[in-house]
């Protein structure tokens, strides 16, 4: 059984923050700017993002409330009514909520009855173990439909207050992220049959590597304390000691890069992938420093993709970690130019603790 996305949609919350009015809504920390924004800001590329919290710091969207957004952008663009759903799957990187899992909370906001749930949680691969849960529920005969929705709220983390309440001064890994991740939600509908120009999904593949690479990205541990949050005595003291500080330990993000190349290689040898047939490729690479790096490398490898082949909005839209691929596909289902028969290359790097997915599709007419 082939499985098609049929319809897709996004939300942003707010207007666009370019690099300007950044400190304006997230703060000072102590009252002093960043020595470190303008450098990460350069490297990475993005011009802009949307946050789903003011300069108060006040949230005015949850992110349960963004995913209920976006999937019903999707659902207003299909021919399937809320009623006739049969699955939800659903992913983010943290909900509102530690308990319970993010797809209840989403379920209730989206007012859909009877659904199959699932919750997929990790970095931002959690989107695409989602989408790979709801593809082979179809796949299975267990479903004719899905909807799938990847969400993300990541600027509650970086509240000035959040580093001001840190004892020791702040690190360069823990300030990183600050001026890299921002909010959004995309969602995906998967039907069984094709609907006007839908996307086939061939397949989809992901290949971790958490047994053999420390953690790279991570909210929960203190430098040099082993310990999680939970360990501490008081809630107070995780977040005076830093443990609640999102980090990236910069000097293992190159990986990330070697590990995605090495995945695509991989696809090529099994017969998955043939790059002379691929006609875009959607890559979520979170910074454009990358961005040189995978083209030299895919091409002293022999498995160049011509650059013009290739689509982001990572500049305009920002990292939204998961929710990225989901974002970037209903733009450019929306926006760019494709023709029946037409084959896209879709890949999800993490550097999490490096979980690498990758999806083909292709272009076909109901």
């Amino acid at each position: 059984m082939s499985v098609y996305i049929t319809s897709s949609g996004h939300y942003l919350p707010g207007e666009p923050v370019d690099n300007e009015q950044i400190e304006a809504v997230l703060g000072l920390v102590h009252g002093k700017p960043s020595r470190l924004k303008r450098r990460i800001l350069q490297s990475n590329g993005i011009r802009q993002r949307h946050y789903a919290i003011d300069a108060e710091h006040n949230t005015l969207i949850s992110n349960d409330e963004m995913a209920a957004r976006a999937g019903q952008a999707c659902l207003d663009d299909s021919f399937l009514s809320k009623s006739r759903l049969e699955m939800l799957s659903v992913a983010t990187s943290q909900g509102d909520l530690v308990l319970p899992g993010f797809g209840s909370m989403v379920q209730a906001e989206l007012g859909v009855a009877g659904v199959e749930l699932h919750s997929s949680h990790g970095i931002c691969s959690s989107s695409m173990m989602a989408l790979k849960a709801a593809y082979t529920g179809l796949k299975a005969g267990e479903h004719d439909n899905a909807l799938v929705i990847a969400s993300e709220l990541a600027s509650r983390l970086f509240k000035a207050s959040r580093y001001e309440a840190v004892a020791q001064e702040v690190d360069f890994n823990a300030e990183f992220l600050r001026w890299m991740l921002s909010d959004g939600a995309g969602a995906l509908l998967l039907e069984s049959v094709p609907r006007r120009r839908s996307f086939r999904i061939d397949w989809i593949r992901g290949f971790s590597h958490a047994d053999a690479y420390p953690v790279c990205m991570s909210v929960g541990r203190a430098v040099g304390d082993a310990r999680s949050w939970q360990d501490f005595a008081t809630y107070a003291e995780a977040e005076a000691a830093g443990a609640l500080l999102i980090r990236q330990d910069v000097r293992l993000l190159d990986n990330i890069v070697k590990l995605g190349v090495d995945g695509l290689l991989r696809l090529i040898d099994e017969g998955r992938v043939e790059t002379g047939r691929i006609d875009h490729v959607l890559c979520h690479y979170s910074s454009h420093y990358f961005r040189g790096k995978i083209f030299d490398m895919l091409t002293q490898a022999g498995a160049a993709i011509p650059e013009e082949k290739w689509y982001t909005n990572l500049y305009t839209r920002g990292n939204t970690g998961c929710a990225s691929m989901f974002i970037m596909l209903d733009e450019f289902r929306r926006t760019q130019s494709y023709q029946t028969g037409d084959t896209i290359l879709c890949m999800v790097p993490e550097s999490g603790r490096f979980n690498n997915v990758y999806m083909q599709l292709t272009v076909v007419e109901e």
